[in-house]
């Protein structure tokens, strides 16, 4: 009977010192290990203009009406295609019917087709988009960041998010003391590139009617921010 305690002793001690050993790791993993944050911004143009046109109508025949749909597309593709710098790209087309007071009989369809127009030449956009405004209405004109220019940014917040890094994660070795640091691991993420700004759609055709002159745009700035998280060691 003391045999089998003795022995059921003996393997109670060393699991529970297996199970001590990586405790033991981790404390001395994260020895001396801190967290911290470093943020940067930066003022970045908005570049890119859009702006969506669209044409509606309706008709008791839907040949008749998808015709008439596609002949006045056509001719505003046509125009568009004119201007350089100007980017095509064909918005959505749909279709549907009209009942009539009750409901229950078809009586008509109609149909809407949109274009998108995307430049970085703002007066040869806005110009255009006067022009179209005869035929076509506006849904919207919106502003952006152009890809190339988001890269840009991104590559320019990135190298100074590192550097304002660096820099907290010294002082904090100086602070404790510490010989020197190294970086255990390092994140980062940006915000504020933002979504297209939208302006009514009547605002504009009001302003670019023919009796004006077209109008200037300035689409204005967006703040972007980089943020750098990560830990370091301080070395002792």
């Amino acid at each position: 009977m003391s045999r089998f305690t003795r022995s059921a002793a003996v393997i109670t001690l060393s699991v529970g010192t297996l199970v001590s050993l990586p405790a033991l790791a981790a404390d001395a993993l994260n020895y001396n290990q801190i967290s911290l944050r470093a943020e940067v911004s930066q003022e970045v143009a908005r570049d890119k203009m859009i702006v969506t046109l669209y044409t509606e109508s309706q008709n008791a025949d839907p040949a008749k009406l998808a015709a008439e749909i596609t002949t006045t597309m056509n001719k505003a593709l046509g125009q568009a295609r004119e201007v350089k710098g100007v980017t095509l790209r064909q918005g959505s087309r749909n279709s549907y019917p009209i009942y009539d007071n009750k409901n229950q009989k078809i009586t008509g369809w109609r149909e809407r087709a949109e274009v998108r127009l995307e430049s970085a030449d703002f007066p040869a956009l806005s110009k255009l988009t006067g022009e179209l405004l005869n035929t076509l209405k506006m849904d919207s004109m919106d502003f952006a960041i152009a890809d190339a220019t988001r890269k840009s940014s991104e590559d320019a917040l990135l190298k100074d998010a590192v550097a304002a890094f660096k820099a907290r994660a010294q002082l904090a070795t100086d602070a404790l003391g510490g010989k020197g640091y190294k970086i255990v691991n390092l994140n980062f993420n940006t915000n504020g590139y933002p979504q297209p700004y939208a302006r009514g759609g009547m605002m504009m055709k009001a302003a670019m009617a023919d009796s004006a002159p077209t109008p200037e745009v300035e689409a204005g700035t967006s703040q972007v921010n980089m943020s750098a998280d990560g830990v370091i060691e301080v070395l002792q």
